[in-house]
């Protein structure tokens, strides 16, 4: 685990979905948490795409295609924006 640090968010990835049981949002989350990387994002993540649909007023869930123009202006901050999301789903 002490390794991962010195790797790329990509390679990082590639080795952690390597264990059974660890998927993509699981490695995304640890890239977040774990290893507190400023520029991820997770287009699995449920709560992202349900916080970018209310934000942006889509009325159908948005394609990757969409959330990703969207989250590619706030490189190299994803992380930070993505906190922001979660937390925009519990304000009334």
């Amino acid at each position: 685990l002490n390794k991962l640090k010195n790797l790329s968010d990509e390679e990082v990835a590639k080795e952690l979905i390597k264990v059974k049981g660890i998927g993509p949002w699981s490695a995304e989350m640890f890239l977040m948490f774990g290893l507190g990387r400023e520029d991820v994002f997770s287009y699995g993540d449920l709560g992202l795409r349900n916080a970018i649909k209310k934000m942006y007023g889509f009325k159908k869930d948005p394609s990757q295609k969409q959330i990703e123009k969207i989250v590619n202006k706030w490189k190299p901050f994803r992380t930070h924006a993505s906190r922001i999301l979660w937390r925009s789903l519990e304000l009334e």
